[in-house]
């Protein structure tokens, strides 16, 4: 046995790395503060300061989420700088589905080996999702895990705060006949369904990630892939602010499909039907469709099919609900409606 002294970086963690990268991410960091933040990075906490002026009974709502194996495209095409948006995504618009505007989000980086050059990517990536969705990028951390992940390996998790007030809390039991869906589009797969994607795409029909998506794309695969999500949670929060209870429930469309994530947003005497012919469906399912081939069924299960949000809104409200998120830049379609029922969704193409 060795009488050498050992030190961290031998045994595979490199501490002046990872100072190096932290120094790179402060000023991406920085740029995502709000007023209510107390103190910088590299505490043991992050400090955010509620403001309660006019608060009557504040709730504090949080939620947690990764970004899955869209993760795997990143890696072999080395584009590391556009998953921290859907990281941010996927947490802030939970939230929204609750009523809750997002305040804050801490990310968590497990990695094989620090390189400061790809944690600044992806930490940009996701400072530029909190500017986005106007919240801070509180606090994080990096974990470097040399002797349990490949080398090249990461994974990212994120955990987001908002605040509703408790009587403004959106509820499933307030949707009833007469409501009108509100459609916010995806032009792309957000975070949802990767691993059947890449399955199909690439192990199956052995696309070139560099390739053109599909004859006469003007985007490689990769692109569409790594396609960012839409950050919906800034417009939606601007709508439940301007039009107070008009809004009933909101269903944030990721793992599951439209029915599977809809139908957590209504109540057992009332059903929901979707319309997906007033949306575009983005080329790149009809793809994954054809190439597998995935059935009809197996495709509304796993992907959004263009439906990344859907709002829940009283039927006399609706039009100026519309209005407002085309009037804060967000593309909104009516899709469908409430109707008496037992508490399914039907999702006509």
């Amino acid at each position: 046995m060795s009488t050498e002294p050992v030190t961290y970086a031998a045994a595979g963690v490199d501490i002046e790395a990872g100072d190096e990268a932290v120094r790179r991410i402060t000023a991406h960091v920085e740029s995502t503060r709000r007023p209510e933040v107390l103190g910088g990075i590299g505490g043991f906490g992050g400090m955010f300061e509620l403001d309660l002026t006019g608060r009557r009974h504040p709730v504090l709502v949080a939620a947690t989420d990764g970004v899955g194996t869209k993760l795997a495209v990143a890696k072999a095409t080395g584009r590391l700088d556009t998953v921290g948006i859907d990281l941010v995504a996927m947490s802030v618009d939970d939230l929204v589905c609750c009523g809750a505007e997002p305040l804050f989000l801490l990310d968590y980086a497990a990695v094989a080996t620090v390189n400061p050059d790809e944690l600044e990517q992806i930490v940009a990536g996701i400072a530029e999702g909190c500017r986005q969705a106007g919240v801070s990028l509180l606090g994080g951390e990096t974990a470097e895990h040399a002797d349990t992940m490949s080398p090249g390996d990461f994974d990212l998790a994120a955990f987001a705060v908002g605040v509703v007030e408790r009587d403004e809390r959106l509820d499933p039991a307030n949707v009833i006949p007469g409501d009108v869906l509100i459609g916010l589009p995806s032009p792309g797969l957000r975070s949802n369904g990767y691993t059947l994607a890449r399955h199909v795409l690439l192990e199956r029909a052995g696309l070139d990630l560099n390739g053109p998506a599909w004859d006469g794309a003007t985007t490689s695969l990769a692109d569409e892939l790594l396609r960012p999500s839409v950050i919906y949670c800034r417009a939606v929060v601007a709508a439940l602010k301007a039009h107070p209870g008009a809004i009933h429930a909101i269903a944030h469309i990721t793992g599951g499909g439209i029915a599977g994530n809809l139908v957590r947003s209504i109540n057992a005497s009332v059903d929901a039907q979707v319309d997906l012919s007033v949306i575009a469906r983005p080329q790149i399912f009809d793809e994954i469709a054809r190439l597998g081939p995935v059935d009809d069924a197996e495709m509304a299960r796993v992907f959004n099919l263009g439906l990344g949000m859907v709002l829940i809104v009283d039927g006399d409200d609706a039009p100026s609900v519309l209005e407002g998120l085309r009037g804060s830049g967000q593309e909104a379609v009516v899709v469908g409606s409430i109707t008496h029922g037992t508490g399914t969704v039907e999702v006509h193409p």
